[in-house]
């Protein structure tokens, strides 16, 4: 290894020298497919957003707990898959950030021998984040890795700016974090997970975290050892699978550990500016002896031109 990145997070960032390649990729609207498509219609209302409980981080701006107002909206069951990546790609000729800066952050587990070979970057405190050159969508884990047995699979490698081209795609958008985190919920009040308070009830499990001990061994007791299929373990009580584990997933608002206390609390968007946005929902590399992060309530960020092996997306729309 040559250099060291600094950065210590969930999710391994760029650096801020880093240039900012040229995204104007006039992406245009997929017109032939209904937009509300595998959508899920969530009424609105009134929620607790946050949490104040001991096993959170306030650091994080978890908390204080509040009352939210939501107006109806749309949300994906699912996180947007491979294969449907794919198929934008193939519609428009888009290139992800990934591909523009010739290289993205995997797992070091997941790294073969002989790409191992051509690693010189890895993030100083968080050492297990290798910059893989070569790594992107279709190719997650460097050159020498394929997607052909994971079309069901989350997209990964994607940054905020990828995800929201392929919304403007697809004639939708970005959830905001008030959104996603009362989609996520089910309908439950003030609960850990998205299914109730106990991470596995009557031994089975129902999210795709990790097993065993971080970052050095994966038992893979859930089943999988990186992501898993878009409609793994069952749904929350609204439909929605995978919100928590599996990857994080892009929102829309710029990140504020502190912005939550004073903003509006009806249809809250975030501050207007930042240099990180929201991520939720913990992901495959989530331990609770590390990051425990896929607890409804938690948040975390990652810099809008940042891709690495466990961020996706799913995608909202207006009702």
């Amino acid at each position: 290894m040559e250099g060291k990145i600094k950065r210590a997070c969930c999710a391994a960032s760029r650096p801020k020298s880093t240039k900012i390649p040229e995204l104007d990729q006039h992406i245009r609207k997929q017109s032939s497919r209904s937009l509300r498509d595998e959508m899920i219609y969530l009424p609105g209302g009134e929620f607790l957003m946050g949490t104040d409980s001991i096993e959170g981080f306030p650091a994080d701006g978890e908390g204080p707990v509040r009352k939210i107002k939501l107006d109806p909206f749309y949300i994906d069951s699912c996180t947007v898959s491979n294969a449907q990546f794919e198929a934008f790609v193939k519609d428009t000729g888009y290139k992800t950030e990934a591909e523009l800066y010739g290289w993205s952050f995997v797992f070091y587990h997941f790294v073969s021998k002989e790409t191992k070979k051509h690693v010189k970057q890895f993030v100083q405190q968080t050492p297990w984040w290798w910059a893989v050159e070569g790594a992107y969508w279709r190719n997650p884990e460097g050159p020498d890795s394929m997607i052909e047995d994971r079309m069901d699979h989350p997209v990964v490698h994607v940054s905020w700016h990828d995800a929201s081209a392929y919304c403007k795609w697809a004639g939708k958008r970005l959830p905001t974090e008030a959104e996603w985190e009362y989609a996520a919920r089910g309908g439950l009040e003030q609960k850990t997970y998205p299914w109730g308070d106990d991470l596995t009830p009557n031994g089975k499990h129902y999210c795709n975290i990790w097993q065993g001990e971080f970052p050095e061994r994966n038992n893979g007791s859930d089943g999988y050892l990186s992501t898993a299929p878009v409609k793994s373990f069952p749904p929350n009580g609204y439909g929605l699978y995978n919100v928590a584990g599996n990857v994080w997933e892009w929102c829309s608002d710029w990140f504020s550990a502190t912005f939550q206390t004073y903003e509006s609390h009806v249809n809250p968007k975030g501050p207007a500016t930042g240099e990180a946005k929201v991520i939720r929902g913990g992901s495959y590399l989530c331990h609770k002896s590390y990051c425990n992060r896929y607890r409804v309530a938690a948040r975390s960020s990652n810099t809008p031109d940042s891709t690495t092996s466990h961020m996706g997306f799913r995608c909202a729309a207006n009702y």
